[in-house]
């Protein structure tokens, strides 16, 4: 592994052995001082983000996972600059022959005909219509969304076709939609969840280095409850040690903010996002390190991660029992999550075929 600390606006300065590749690649010390003498020092201290342009053969993902509560998704970026050190995506960049560590946000690939192969997709003849995420993996209204607009195209593609659709975002800058939330709250077609993992700023900046900070989340909670756009929180990943003595704050102010409902998930670490949490740690808490990994284990069966569908979101044990608790205890007494939220409509879908022909004939 290649240890580093990470530099301002970056959640890690490592970039972890690829897990498909055979080889592993070490730094030679001598190697690296005579690179360094030769390449600007400002630029190994601030990498920066390359955005690739994809063309995608297929946007919407099937998902098969029993505790995952939607069958399709829409991730427009693959990597996110927001650069979350704990994100459980991370791994899928070396699916690209790249690393999970700061290749995750620093190469982001954009898949910039998502809203055209969105279209395809929901003008199969045998596409019935089913509620679809967007951002279950990566952020939808990450930085390159602000000019790229890939997200923004698809929701106006929900619009156009009346399609249910949920999103989960830490970005304010999903308020640039609020034209498009609104005519789809309207019609019962949207919710949107906004995660929030810290009050604390200088937790945030460490944790969630290029992601929107604390007050900006809350303020996107309050303008979109206003609007009559339905949104609720999500307190992920609650961090046993880290994180956790926060759950009771972070679910009040978002309930005072105006969500409507609030779930958490607990830290999950597959593959060798282990090690890069371990760094982490060392490099921001040496001294809570032990402790951290420690509860966690005692929340994963003596592990840091374990994939079982009936336990990875929450955990086992006595420690995430009295996480589920304190949720559980702080939501209600905020008034979250008294009701099951209605469904979606679906009765309202026009495929994009169909859509353009009544336009035709309206003519």
């Amino acid at each position: 592994m290649q240890y580093g600390e990470a530099s301002k606006g970056r959640g890690t300065g490592t970039n972890p052995h690829n897990r498909f590749q055979s080889q592993r690649s070490e730094i030679d010390s001598a190697e690296l001082a005579a690179w360094s003498e030769v390449h600007d020092e400002a630029y190994q201290k601030h990498p920066q983000t390359e955005y690739i342009q994809q063309s995608c053969q297929s946007i919407v993902s099937k998902n098969n996972s029993p505790d995952i509560p939607f069958t399709y998704s829409i991730n427009p970026y693959q990597g996110c600059e927001h650069g979350c050190v704990y994100c459980y995506a991370r791994p899928s960049h070396e699916y690209l022959d790249l690393s999970l560590g700061l290749d995750f946000e620093t190469k982001i690939y954009c898949k910039t005909n998502a809203a055209e192969k969105l279209r395809i997709f929901l003008d199969q003849r045998n596409y019935r219509c089913e509620t679809i995420a967007i951002g279950g993996n990566t952020d939808p209204y990450q930085p390159s969304e602000r000019s790229l607009k890939i997200t923004r195209n698809l929701l106006s593609v929900m619009v156009e076709t009346k399609h249910p659709v949920t999103l989960i975002t830490k970005s304010n800058l999903i308020l640039r939609d609020i034209d498009l939330l609104r005519e789809l709250a309207f019609q019962d077609l949207v919710k949107v969840m906004i995660s929030v993992t810290t009050m604390d700023v200088k937790l945030k900046n460490i944790l969630e280095p290029r992601a929107a900070s604390p007050k900006a989340r809350l303020k996107t909670i309050e303008t979109l409850r206003r609007e009559g756009i339905p949104v609720g929180a999500m307190v992920a990943p609650v961090i046993p040690g880290i994180n956790d003595p926060e759950i009771e704050d972070i679910v009040t102010q978002c309930a005072n903010a105006g969500a409507l409902n609030a779930g958490y998930i607990l830290l999950r670490l597959p593959h060798q996002l282990k090690e890069l949490y371990e760094n982490w740690l060392q490099q921001h808490y040496p001294l809570r390190k032990e402790k951290a990994l420690n509860l966690l284990r005692e929340c994963r069966n003596g592990e840091l991660y374990q994939s079982d569908f009936r336990t990875r979101q929450s955990g086992v044990g006595p420690f995430a029992r009295l996480i589920e608790q304190r949720f559980s205890i702080a939501a209600k007494r905020n008034g979250l999550n008294l009701r099951r939220d209605s469904p979606l409509r679906t009765d309202l879908f026009t495929p994009p075929g169909a859509s353009r022909q009544i336009d035709l004939f309206s003519l």
